[in-house]
C-alpha cells in the first residue's frame, strides 16, 4: 500500500523515492523534494476598519442634508435608495477599508497582546528548530513557558466568569455552551461493503478497522510497553508544521 503526495498545484514536489517500510507496517515510505516555497494565497476581500474611521465628520455630513426636502412626496422605495445613496457616499469619505483576513477563527476572549508575543516566540523557536538553528533544550523551554501563559490565561478568564455570573449571566452561558458545542470533522465513509456510513459509531469502527489494518499482527505483538513506570501517552511532541504539502 503507498501513501500518496498530496499538492494543489503541479511542480511543487520531485524527485520522489520509496524508502521501504517502517518498522513492521505495510505502507512504503516515500522521500520527495520540495522544489520551490508554497506561499499563501492572500485574500482579496476588504471589509471597513472602524478603528480609523471618523465618526465626527460622519455625522457632520449626514446633518448637512436637508432630508425633509430629499424625502418630500416620495415613496418608501425611493426614499430608502435616496437616504443609501447619501449613506454610502459618506461611509465612503469617512470610513477607511481594510483587507479581510483569512483566517475562519476569531481570537479566543482569554487572549491578550502578551500572550500572543509568547505564541510568536514559540512558532519562531519551532522554525528555528526544525532549520537547526535553535537547540532543542531551548526550544522546548519556550514551548513550555507558552502553555504554562496560556494554562493560566485561561484559568483567569474562567475564574473571572464565575465570579461575575451574578452581573453577566450571558457571558458565563456563551462560554459553556461553546465548551459544550460538538463539531463534526468526519463525512460519510464507505465499509469494505461498499456501504456508506454516516452514523458516528459506525464511521469509529470502519476507522478502526483501516488503522488496525496497517499494521501486522507481527507488529502488535511486539507494541512497546512503557518502562520504569513512565507514561507514554502524555509525553509531549512538537506541534505540526504549516506546510502545503502533505502525505
Amino acid at each position: 500500500m503507498l501513501d500518496l503526495i498530496l499538492t494543489n498545484k503541479e511542480g511543487l514536489v520531485g524527485d520522489i523515492k520509496l524508502k521501504g517500510s517502517l518498522g513492521c507496517s505495510d505502507h512504503e515510505m516515500v522521500e520527495f523534494k520540495i522544489l520551490r516555497a508554497v506561499r499563501r494565497a492572500l485574500s482579496k476581500l476588504t471589509t471597513l476598519d472602524f478603528s480609523r474611521a471618523d465618526f465626527g465628520l460622519f455625522r457632520d455630513l449626514l446633518s448637512r442634508i436637508p432630508w425633509d426636502k430629499a424625502l418630500e412626496g416620495r415613496g418608501a422605495q425611493d426614499n430608502w435608495l435616496i437616504f443609501k445613496g447619501h449613506l454610502l457616499q459618506a461611509q465612503e469619505r469617512c470610513i477607511p477599508t481594510k483587507r479581510k483576513s483569512s483566517k475562519t477563527t476569531k481570537r479566543p476572549p482569554w487572549m491578550n497582546k502578551e500572550l500572543l508575543g509568547k505564541v510568536k516566540q514559540k512558532k519562531e523557536a519551532y522554525r528555528g528548530w526544525k532549520q537547526g538553528q535553535v537547540a532543542w533544550e531551548e526550544y522546548r523551554e519556550t514551548l513550555r513557558a507558552a502553555r504554562e501563559q496560556v494554562r493560566k490565561a485561561k484559568a483567569l478568564r474562567e475564574i473571572s466568569l464565575a465570579r461575575d455570573v451574578k452581573d453577566n449571566k450571558k457571558s458565563f452561558y456563551r462560554y459553556v455552551s461553546d465548551k459544550r458545542r460538538t463539531r463534526e470533522n468526519v463525512g460519510p465513509l464507505r465499509n469494505e461493503t461498499g456501504d456508506l456510513v454516516t452514523q458516528d459509531m459506525e464511521k469509529a469502527e470502519v476507522l478502526n478497522d483501516f488503522f488496525a489494518s496497517v499494521f501486522t499482527e507481527k507488529c502488535l505483538s511486539h507494541t512497546p510497553q512503557g518502562t520504569e513506570g513512565r507514561d507514554w501517552g502524555n509525553a509531549e511532541l512538537p506541534t505540526a508544521g504549516e506546510d502545503q504539502v502533505g502525505e
